[in-house]
């Protein structure tokens, strides 16, 4: 489990959170919004075959920014991965 996060970070992760970490979805193209969501996509159906420590990762770095409603999002993340973490979903398109 550890494993896979150790190669993350010696791939680079680590640096690549921060230096990521004022990314503006906001000013994404539409072509690249897609891209986004297929990505969420991806990522909420794998969710439970993630390494523990991959999930928090993803966890806190989708709330990082969000200081005024930080809590508020946590309880709508775990909401929404609760109720849709691994199951068969598609991106509409």
């Amino acid at each position: 489990m550890n494993e896979a996060l150790d190669c993350w970070n010696d791939e680079g992760g680590a640096q690549f959170l921060a230096q990521t970490a004022g990314y503006d979805a906001e000013g994404l193209a539409q072509n690249e919004r897609r891209l986004l969501e297929c990505l969420g996509v991806a990522v909420v159906g794998l969710w439970r075959e993630l390494p523990t420590a991959v999930q928090r990762a993803l966890f806190q770095y989708a709330v990082r920014d969000q200081a005024s409603d930080a809590a508020e999002l946590k309880a709508q993340i775990a909401r929404f991965l609760h109720d849709h973490a691994g199951q068969q979903t598609r991106s509409p398109g």
